[in-house]
């Protein structure tokens, strides 16, 4: 019986290593190649930016988080530079992630039109806040303000 007993947890033993050796075998195919031979951006402890990617936001999912639903906020898309809207309008479906928008549009601080219009791609990803335009206006000179002139032929006539 003791015999038995060993024959049988001999080759309980053999299969278990067995097992060990076909899970590490596999495992190194899934492993992370640690060869010098790759270049150093491919390490195997990437960062945390290298691992997780955060994902960019509709115009919904960036105006549900904002206060009114984004009612009065501006938002733009993130490669504009100059162009905005101002919400004035908005509609989303059951899953808060679509729906419909109108908003006055803003070219550099000024509003480019009187009445709202419907804002399209909101459903592409690269919508963010933006802060409350600032007017860019030219500087011109005020009447009142007049340059004093160094030169004495010109302060004599």
């Amino acid at each position: 019986m003791a015999t038995a007993a060993l024959v049988n947890r001999a080759s309980t033993d053999r299969a278990w290593s067995f097992m060990r050796q076909s899970f590490s075998f596999l495992r190194s195919f899934s492993a992370a190649p640690s060869d010098s031979s790759f270049s150093s951006a491919s390490s195997a402890n990437p960062t945390d930016s290298q691992k997780k990617r955060r994902k960019k936001k509709n115009l919904f999912e960036v105006a549900q988080i904002l206060p009114r639903s984004g009612l009065g906020h501006f938002m733009a898309k993130t490669h504009w530079t100059g162009v905005c809207y101002e919400i004035t309008k908005i509609r989303f479906n059951k899953d808060n992630r679509h729906g419909k928008a109108w908003g006055l549009v803003y070219k550099d601080g000024l509003p480019a039109a009187d009445a709202p219009k419907k804002i399209s791609g909101v459903h592409k990803r690269c919508w963010r806040y933006t802060a409350r335009p600032k007017k860019t206006e030219e500087k011109t000179p005020s009447p009142g303000v007049q340059e004093h002139t160094s030169n004495p032929e010109v302060q004599a006539a």
